[in-house]
């Protein structure tokens, strides 16, 4: 995708679509959505349009940044798209831990900072450069035996989670205030933020959880170019108004 290309996407700019042949949306997750509230809510500002609209890649309801829907004949691409490399900024909290490995659950466990320096926080990264092993939590969307694991957790369940491969170009640290660590990773698909920071905490001997995660980037995909999801609703509504209203007159 060139640069001319992903300005087309621009929020501040709005093209003329054509979601019946595909168009990919860049949009910025609003903090507490699934992505598949996204969805519903584009899918329902097309109305009467009955298309089809995905979205190539999950994120997390507590996490925010890049989604890519795609529409219409485009769908059939939502494979490619969900296999880039993606991008994230995030905060990890150290000397605790949670079920969940974020903000969904109440801490469970805690841990003395006493023995943590900025230059073991900087060091430890480099475990997790490359390509590395984990596993998913068991508060996450992956499928088993046809079921969610955050269904089965939410039970109480236990599950034998499946260790997965995942590779991490760049993973460094970009500020330290703690028991708050900000951070910036470039990982593979199927990469769990939240796992890789339950590890880290463990590499230090102590406990970690994730406070805040952004995804800014998919492939060539920037999260500056995306739409928020208001404007966007916003946009299709008055285009369907003005729609209906010249077809009155004709």
């Amino acid at each position: 995708m060139t640069d001319q290309e992903s300005d087309i996407h621009s929020k501040t700019i709005f093209p003329e679509f054509n979601f019946a042949e595909g168009e990919l949306l860049l949009i910025n997750k609003p903090y507490k959505w699934t992505s598949f509230d996204v969805v519903g809510k584009i899918r329902n500002s097309l109305k009467p349009l009955k298309l089809k609209v995905g979205h190539a890649g999950t994120l997390d309801p507590l996490a925010t940044g890049l989604l890519i829907l795609c529409t219409g004949k485009l769908t059939k691409q939502i494979d490619t798209f969900q296999a880039q490399e993606k991008e994230y900024t995030g905060t990890m909290i150290l000397g605790g831990t949670t079920p969940s490995f974020d903000l969904e659950t109440e801490v469970d466990k805690q841990f003395p900072l006493d023995g943590l320096n900025d230059e073991m926080i900087f060091k430890a990264t480099a475990a997790f450069i490359g390509d590395i092993q984990q596993y998913p939590p068991a508060h996450s969307a992956v499928k088993v035996n046809g079921e969610r694991l955050y269904v089965k957790a939410r039970r109480g369940e236990e599950t034998e989670l499946r260790l997965r491969f995942v590779t991490v170009p760049e993973f460094e640290i970009t500020r330290i205030a703690l028991p708050e660590v900000d951070f910036r990773i470039v990982c593979s698909k199927g990469t769990y933020i939240r796992s890789l920071v339950s590890d880290f905490g463990k590499a230090l001997n102590n406990g970690a959880y994730l406070s805040a995660l952004t995804r800014t980037r998919n492939g060539n995909f920037l999260l500056q170019n995306a739409f928020e999801v208001s404007d966007l609703v916003a946009h299709l509504r008055s285009e369907r108004v003005e729609k209906t209203r010249l077809a009155s007159l004709s």
